[in-house]
């Protein structure tokens, strides 16, 4: 317990410090390319403090903009994308979120994308928005599952980021975050060393594709580079 909680203040003290410049640097570079830069060592600082190593696997990333859909089992996922994907990249948030001083102010001046999700016509039309985004060379990472799963096991990918793929045209690019759980078994309280494999899988055309049975096929392919086999 005491080296999670050491854990635990190094990494608040590391949000804190990189947090601000990555606030900062946003006002000037408002395509949010440097922000991720910074946002990139936090992530891998953050792993590295939690005693976590990650490798990186699998196919090239496209050299275009494409929609990156990973498997989520823990809070652990987002300091190791942001660490070790290797593109630059953009998460699409609430837009609720950008009320949370540091974070919220490093998402809206970072370029990341935030949805407005209260009214079904505002929602379309943040959506329409981030498909422009992403056709005009902008990739995003996604978490289909919608929540973290507790149990690690893939469970059903909701549809919405695969139609957001297929109305921008771009491919999506099945990510397997393998080992989480071995590492956060039962949240970050239980935090042990470990090893995490970050399994880039070749890109889906999306061209033609109905967004269900997108959302179906990277899912199999995911759970499948997680060792599992896909269930309901």
């Amino acid at each position: 317990m005491l080296r999670v909680l050491v854990a635990c203040v190094i990494v608040a003290v590391e949000t804190a410090a990189l947090g601000v410049p990555c606030v900062l640097v946003g006002l000037i570079d408002r395509g949010g390319r440097l922000s991720h830069g910074i946002a990139r060592l936090w992530g891998r600082l953050v792993v590295r403090a939690c005693g976590v190593r990650v490798d990186v696997e699998g196919a090239p990333a496209p050299s275009g903009p494409a929609v990156y859909a990973s498997n989520h089992a823990s809070a652990l996922d987002i300091p190791i994308l942001f660490g070790y994907l290797p593109v630059d990249f953009r998460i699409i948030h609430k837009k609720s979120l950008y009320l949370i001083p540091v974070v919220g102010w490093y998402l809206y001046l970072g370029g990341h994308i935030g949805i407005d999700r209260g009214k079904a016509f505002r929602a379309h039309r943040s959506l329409a928005a981030a498909a422009r985004r992403i056709a005009a060379g902008t990739s995003v990472v996604v978490f289909p599952e919608g929540t973290r799963v507790r149990d690690g096991r893939i469970r059903l990918f909701k549809r919405g980021s695969f139609l957001l793929a297929i109305q921008a045209g771009v491919p999506v690019v099945p990510v397997s975050l393998v080992g989480v759980k071995q590492v956060v078994p039962f949240g970050i309280l239980t935090l042990r060393p470990g090893r995490v494999v970050v399994r880039l899988h070749p890109p889906v055309p999306t061209a033609g594709r109905d967004a269900e049975a997108l959302a179906e096929e990277v899912r199999r392919i995911v759970a499948r580079g997680c060792g599992q086999e896909p269930t309901a």
